[in-house]
């Protein structure tokens, strides 16, 4: 209470709405504009283009938060979202706008971030690679339970209340149809997650509930990718969007060289590059910190004997790694690399680096460090694996030569 309170002081009533002109969609999905004094207006549910009456929430030193109220020059590109919880509910960002324009966002973001936090004006940013389909693709799910009703529901975007949900436009259909028989059944609980493969038709539920006591409390499922099978327990990572995650494979694969002595597939996970990539390279050494992550590597990279997975984290083993890889292969999560991983790489020289990546803006401070080390950025191609969202991934290669 005492957050809002304040929240209320900062805006004085005059100040409270302001029209503007949005300039472009920035990181996190949110219009930019600018006040009358020159501050930035992050402005959320704006296409670009738009006039718009905004609504500030938020006021911080350097920028100012708020939402659109009312559109009074609408974009070519808005359009009528499909999910009635949209611009309340927190997980997606952008279903008001096509979605051509939603690409044309994110590798405008990519390049913004690079230029501004990288220093790379002249970074080589292919094209986005965007979605057959980009509705009803994710297929893990975590609904946060109700504690009065039992319901199943996203958080408010603002973060005070839980919002029931009976229908999400961008869950794979399996998750729909199980909805309902969630709801009103999840007191007690924190979270409830769905996952499921369609190729396999395995499926996780967990925790195990009541409601569902042939079909839940599943220690692991089982996914398809670039046709191999991986073990995935409840508390591993894989990506939710199958068909997004082929191409992904695909992009990494161009990417890496054809034929390598050793790769470094450092945040290997449950092992999915390492066991994809192994017939190119003579030796693999995957790491990964995550326990569960490490009993489905021991699965699925059973049999693949050029491989060596160690647990451990990435920025405590690389440095000291007695190998020197000719090829090092970077997925780590939002906040990047560890300034120790970067500063191996420096020492290693590797040839050839490819960075999976789910956040331009630790994306670019890590290119930064890796140009000054005398790296040259090959390029950078944005894959939407999240659309109607703000999430972007991308695949980077450097290069070095020798010396």
């Amino acid at each position: 209470m005492a957050r809002r309170r304040r929240r209320r002081q900062e805006i004085p009533e005059e100040e409270r709405f302001q029209t503007v002109r949005i300039e472009r969609i920035v990181e996190g999905g949110r219009g930019l504009a600018r006040l009358p004094d020159g501050k930035a207006l992050m402005v959320a549910l704006a296409a670009p283009g738009e006039l718009v009456e905004v609504e500030v929430e938020r006021i911080h030193k350097d920028y100012v938060e708020g939402v659109v109220t009312k559109v009074l020059e609408p974009s070519r590109s808005r359009v009528e979202a499909k999910c009635s919880l949209f611009g309340d509910c927190g997980g997606c960002q952008l279903q008001h706008l096509e979605y051509p324009a939603q690409l044309a966002a994110k590798e405008g973001i990519v390049r913004e971030q690079l230029a501004r936090i990288g220093g790379l004006p002249d970074a080589p940013v292919n094209p986005v690679v965007g979605a057959d389909d980009p509705w009803g693709y994710r297929n893990h799910m975590r609904f946060t339970a109700g504690r009065k009703f039992g319901d199943a529901g996203f958080i408010h975007r603002r973060g005070r209340r839980l919002l029931k949900v009976a229908k999400c436009p961008i869950a794979d259909p399996w998750v729909n149809a199980l909805l309902p028989r969630l709801q009103g059944h999840a007191r007690g609980l924190h979270q409830i997650q769905l996952r499921r493969n369609a190729a396999t038709g395995s499926t996780l539920i967990a925790p195990a509930l009541e409601v569902l006591p042939d079909d839940s409390g599943q220690e692991h499922y089982v996914e398809e990718l670039a046709g191999r099978r991986f073990q995935v327990s409840a508390s591993s990572f894989f990506q939710v969007n199958s068909a997004q995650a082929e191409k992904l494979v695909q992009l990494v694969a161009s990417e890496l060289p054809k034929q390598g002595r050793l790769l470094i597939d450092a945040y290997a996970g449950v092992g999915t590059f390492a066991a994809i990539f192994a017939g190119r390279f003579e030796r693999i050494i995957a790491i990964e910190e995550s326990p569960s992550a490490l009993r489905d590597a021991e699965v699925n990279l059973a049999g693949i004997e050029n491989v060596e997975y160690r647990r451990a984290k990435v920025e405590e083993l690389l440095p000291g790694l007695a190998e020197e890889p000719d090829v090092v292969l970077l997925d780590p999560p939002r906040v990047g690399c560890a300034p120790e991983v970067l500063d191996a790489l420096a020492a290693f020289a590797p040839p050839t680096v490819v960075y999976v990546s789910c956040n331009p803006t630790t994306l670019a401070r890590d290119l930064r460090r890796l140009t000054d080390e005398g790296y040259t950025l090959e390029g950078v191609t944005p894959i939407d694996m999240f659309p109607q969202t703000a999430h972007i991934e991308s695949v980077s290669r450097l290069t070095r030569a020798a010396e």
